[in-house]
Formats: structure tokens, sequence, C-alpha cells
């Protein structure tokens, strides 16, 4: 086996709990289908978003004082699912082809195409493989997404989930039918609501997309760079960082601990911490930058798109917390779903804390519902974020 089959072996190994997890919920989903069918029936997600779409976007409409855009809603499963996550990751017009095919091999768990995509261009692979286990972690977790004016509902997980939890709960299942299909009810709510309010922040979407695929264009650079490094350099600098020992005869796994390790997405925030969201520029170790010139310069253009990354996402995820937590706070089907799906109530729910809700909040209870309207024409910097005050001082001048 190559090194690069035994890179692709070692991929799927980082996911195998979340493939091992979506074959329990097939299997899970189909047991309780069997056992449900004579007695009770949910409702098809199609038909219910069909019927909730209209009167929320109406909300969505009276809170924010925002027009939402007409928006076509899609159902994917989960294969067609974990491809859609390939072009939410943002990548300049070189990389967008190699990123689809590399989540499209992740789908189909082919390790011969992801062992060929790392041969064909290693430094977009260490760069996009990152996302690919980080966004494909998460898919049992995300009810849905928005893209370029489409909805999109997880139907693998809010159409399993009801009748799995019912079955779990076991006999009689018409008595306990009624909280379970409120709560279904309340989660394809919540999620047609989210994305409702994501499909009107399409300046934040725009400034967020340019600025992931400038800090993908840095990473690449550092990638191509390390990978260019003589191994007595890799060997050197892996020893000094204390990086787990690979043998000689894997010289890309050497490569790529030290890219892991150096990536600015681990190595700034885990060297300096969340706080670097608000540096203008960073101080390198000396005997890691005399190893690796220009460095110092990648972090210090790294700083910039990643803040605005960074603000520009906290935004739109804060104020579609907040506009949740309004809008729904008096609908039984929220409060069935907290309590039925997610062993919670909504005073908990509540106190959840966010930097971007919280900022919202502070907002809105100044500039009441322009605050919408500001903070997507006018979104706010990391600094203005943990301190909204200089946000009004300066939207308000």
């Amino acid at each position: 086996m190559s090194e690069f089959d035994e890179f692709a072996e070692a991929l799927f190994g980082q996911l195998s709990v979340e493939i091992n997890e979506e074959k329990e919920i097939r299997q899970l989903a189909q047991k309780a289908d069997e056992d449900l069918q004579s007695k009770v029936k949910f409702e098809e997600i199609e038909s219910i978003t069909e019927r909730v779409l209209p009167p929320l976007k109406q909300k969505v409409e009276e809170f924010l004082g925002i027009r939402i855009p007409q928006v076509k809603i899609e159902f994917p499963e989960l294969k067609d699912l974990k491809k859609l996550k390939g072009d939410k990751v943002f990548s300049d017009e070189a990389s967008r082809e190699f990123v689809s095919e590399l989540f499209m091999a992740v789908a189909d768990e082919d390790h011969k195409s992801i062992a060929a995509l790392m041969k064909k261009d290693t430094a977009k692979y260490l760069v996009y493989s990152t996302y690919a286990i980080q966004y494909i972690s998460k898919i049992s977790t995300t009810y849905g997404d928005y893209l370029d004016g489409v909805i999109y509902l997880n139907k693998f997980i809010l159409s399993r989930y009801p009748q799995i939890i019912l079955h779990k709960q076991g006999e009689p299942y018409d008595a306990r039918f009624e909280n379970v299909n409120s709560g279904y009810l309340g989660a394809v709510k919540m999620t047609v609501l989210e994305e409702l309010i994501h499909s009107a922040q399409q300046n934040l979407h725009e400034i967020n997309k340019n600025a992931a695929t400038s800090v993908n264009k840095i990473n690449e650079e550092l990638a191509k760079i390390i990978l260019s490094l003589e191994s007595e350099t890799i060997n050197k600098l892996s020893e000094y960082l204390q990086l787990q020992a690979v043998p000689d005869d894997f010289p890309f796994a050497k490569k790529a601990n030290l890219f892991f390790f150096l990536n600015p997405d681990h190595f700034l925030i885990e060297q300096i911490g969340p706080d670097v969201m608000t540096f203008t520029h960073v101080e390198i170790d000396p005997k890691i930058s005399e190893s690796i010139l220009g460095l110092g310069d990648i972090y210090k253009r790294w700083l910039t798109p990643i803040q605005t990354h960074h603000a520009a996402f906290t935004t739109m995820e804060g104020m579609a917390a907040f506009a949740i937590e309004n809008i729904l706070r008096d609908d039984k089907d929220f409060q069935n779903y907290l309590a039925t799906y997610m062993g919670t109530d909504f005073s908990s729910y509540q106190v959840r804390k966010s930097m971007g809700k919280d900022f919202t909040k502070t907002v809105y209870e100044k500039m009441g519902q322009k605050a919408f309207k500001s903070m997507i024409e006018n979104p706010p910097n990391t600094r203005e974020l943990k301190d909204p005050q200089l946000y009004l001082k300066r939207t308000s001048q």
C-alpha cells in the first residue's frame, strides 16, 4: 500500500465514528418504521415545509424589517448533503474542481479516488481534507443549510429522528405520538426559520465567502512551501516542535504533520488563543521562521481575512440565533422540540452564551429593528463583536 493509500485510509479512520453513526441511524429508522408502520404515521417533511414556509417568512420579515428573497427548498439525502458541503468550502477558481471531487470521493467512501487526488495535488489535499473531516463530522447535527438562493433541509436526519425517538420511548406509541410529532414540527420550523434568516444576509455571505477564499489561498501557499522543504529541514523542525516521530520512508506524512501543526488555524489559535482575532501582527519563534522564510509574512497576511471571516460568520449565526429565540419563544412545537429532542427547555436554551447572539441583543436594544439592516450592510469587526459599544459608536456617526 502506497503512502497516499495509507493517508486515504487514515482520512476515513477519522470519519469512522460518523460513518458508523450514519449506518446506525439507518438501521434504527428502519426498525422503528417497521414497528410503527401500522400504528402511527409522521407527515412527510416536504408537506410540513410547504405549510410552514409562508407564515414563517412573514414572521421573519416582520421581525427583521427586511424583505426575504424568493428561495427554493431542496431535501437532500445523506450523499447529496455531503457533496453540498463541498460547495460551502470557499476556494478560488483554480481549486474549486479539486474540492468538489474531494467531497464527492468522501461521500462515496472512495478510497482510491482520495489517494489519486492526494497524489494529483498534495498541497490542495492538505488544506481541504480538513474541511471534509470538519464539515462531514457535523452532518448528523446539521438540520439545514443555505447557499445561493436555495435552502437545503437535511432529510436524512429530520425525516428519521421522529421515528427513532418515538420508538425509543416505547409503547404506547399513539399516546406519545403527539409530543414527538410536535417536536418534529418544531425542528422543521426552527430550521426553515434559520435558513430564511440566512437568505436575507446576502452582503454578509459575500464578505464571508471572499474572506474564506483568501484564507484558503494563503493556506495553500503555506502547504506548497512546506512540501518543498528539504528532508533535513523537515526533520529539524519536527524535532524542535516535538511532533510525533514518523519513519523516514513516509516523507509525505512528515510534511503533512508539519503543515497541520504550523497551519495558522491551528498554530496561532493554539499558541495565542482566540484573542488572535483582534491582533494586527504576531511574533514567530525565530527558530521556526529561519527555517521557513516568509512564514511571518504569511501569518500577517492571514490575520486580515480570517478576522473578516470570523466577524461575518459570527454575525450571521448570532443574528439567526437571536431572531429564532424571539420569534419562536411562545411556539409550542419549538418548546416540544427542545424538550423531546434536545432534553432541555426554553429558559436553558435562552441563557446559552454566544458572542454573535450577545452582540445582536446589545445592538438591537439600542437600535431596535434597524440593527439587522445595519449589521448586514455594515457588519462589525472582531473588536466590535467583543465590545458592541464600539460598533454603536461607529455606526451612529
